[in-house]
């Protein structure tokens, strides 16, 4: 199959979160299978493009009422060839979506509106034509829209797909703004009540998809409803025989611990040796005492509201400082975010002996942790996918998750089914419910570690490859659903 991604950023080129490890992994599993991937991208100023072949390829593209000349160039890594939109809307900036993560450029419709038509243009000028547009998150929302409203012969064979990562994310902007992105309107790129309505990317895409995905089963249910939906509910209800759930995989080359990098005592299901020298390892490291009966939890997360943290910290006692002070447990906290959330764990972290908490990213860090942890902690209020699971399961490491998106899709519950389950769910988000969930967990500790060992197995032999989901997608293009 021949099959063109677009999205704003893929690794290893540029970076703000998940979409881009998603974009990259993908795109190698399904060129690795034998289909032709290419995928486009901006040429953001912080990409490293001296090596880049450049085309002799330039397209115009109306915006603003003007032409604009857009060149692009081209790299291949891994048998995905890889073009890069090369216009000053990216070059001459430093960041991807804004200079900072809390202030997005004032013009991001027209700069990724330029985007879907250079896309466009681009695959029609190398005379490539693919069985499938893959439109990756918001910016890319356009695309389904303007393929069917073209009147171009070209796409009439061309199945497009729109992949929700984060329905948060909806690149939402003025209804005037569109006028300078030189695109027809219609009342389906437009979301929201009435007089308030505006531009919507994402729900272009939804509405003239021909087929939708996210990135679990159960998200896409969850997304379907009020709770979750953001608004869209009701359309991705009406939309439902078109939309599926695939989750996300994981680099098995770099989440090995049989061959990790970051890892000084390596391990397999065989023979776990290296995971318990890892865990008096990072004890040690982290000011913990070093006693492989004590079990010791994980948190490695954006500080935020999302990921459980308000119902962790909330009351008097917290949540957090019962479990400490109740249960022989260890916690080690990694993460950066929210000042106040910040604030509350290091204040905690002096109280508590037992509580290291600490304010930073390591990628170094984030393995090891990952590797010598016994229990991984992730109380998010919602989790689309999720990696951090897929990561614990990968090491041996049993998560404790409540029950949302891709955390369910991922995890069996050990009290439910205690012949395959891999982990603790719970279902409700309060402190109470976490300090349940972390119970259960000690409990089955508690029940030796011979026990433990098999779920430990259990648990990384659990398939979070890309072969298995890239085999899911390729089952998504070939399907037969509906063109408008």
């Amino acid at each position: 199959m021949k099959i063109c991604m677009v999205s704003s950023e893929s690794v290893p080129f540029s970076k703000s979160g998940g979409l881009a490890d998603v974009v990259g992994a993908l795109s190698t599993a399904l060129a690795a299978l034998g289909d032709d991937i290419r995928v486009i991208l901006p040429l953001y100023g912080s990409v490293e493009a001296s090596a880049f072949k450049k085309l002799d390829i330039t397209v115009p593209v109306s915006l603003l009422g003007k032409r604009e000349e857009v060149t692009f160039r081209q790299a291949t890594l891994d048998k995905v060839v890889y073009y890069f939109v090369d216009h000053c809307f990216y070059t001459e900036r430093g960041g991807i979506y804004g200079d900072t993560s809390h202030a997005p450029y004032d013009d991001n419709l027209v700069r990724y509106t330029l985007l879907n038509k250079a896309a466009m243009a681009l695959v029609k000028a190398l005379e490539w034509k693919p069985d499938v547009m893959h439109c990756h998150d918001w910016t890319t929302g356009f695309i389904p829209y303007l393929m069917k409203t073209s009147g171009d012969d070209f796409w009439s064979s061309t199945k497009s797909v729109m992949t929700i990562h984060n329905l948060a994310y909806q690149g939402e902007f003025s209804r005037l703004d569109l006028l300078g992105c030189d695109i027809e309107p219609d009342a389906r790129l437009f979301g929201g009540p009435a007089p308030s309505k505006r531009t919507n990317m994402l729900k272009s895409g939804l509405e003239f998809g021909d087929l939708l995905s996210t990135v679990s089963p159960t998200y896409a249910k969850e997304i379907q409803s009020a709770e979750y939906g953001c608004g869209l509910d009701a359309l991705l209800r009406q939309r439902s025989p078109d939309l599926v759930g695939i989750i996300n995989g994981i680099d098995y080359e770099e989440w090995n611990p049989q061959s990790d990098n970051f890892m000084t005592h390596h391990f397999s299901s065989d023979d776990l040796g290296g995971k318990a020298r890892t865990k008096a390892q990072i004890q040690e490291y982290f000011s913990l005492k070093v006693d492989p009966s004590i079990p010791l939890f994980s948190m490695i997360s954006r500080l935020a509201s999302q990921k459980g943290f308000v119902e962790l910290l909330e009351g008097s006692p917290s949540a957090l400082e019962q479990m400490l002070d109740d249960h022989p447990m260890q916690m080690i906290v990694i993460g950066t975010g929210d000042a106040h959330i910040e604030r509350q764990l290091i204040e905690l972290g002096r109280r508590h002996p037992n509580l290291s908490v600490n304010i930073l990213f390591s990628n170094k860090l984030a393995h090891l942790v990952e590797a010598g942890s016994d229990f991984f902690l992730m109380p998010s209020r919602y989790e689309p996918c999720g990696l951090n699971q897929l990561y614990s399961l990968r090491y041996g490491t049993i998560p404790v998750a409540r029950r949302t998106g891709g955390l369910n899709d991922s995890i069996i519950d050990l009290d439910e089914n205690n012949t395959q389950g891999t982990g603790i769910l719970f279902d409700q988000l309060t402190g109470h419910g976490i300090l349940e969930a972390v119970g259960r967990a000690i409990a089955w500790w508690e029940k030796g570690e011979e026990v433990i060992r098999t779920i430990q197995r259990r648990a990384m032999q659990w398939d979070s490859s890309w072969n298995h989901s890239a085999t899911l997608y390729r089952e998504l293009y070939a399907s037969n659903k509906r063109r408008m």
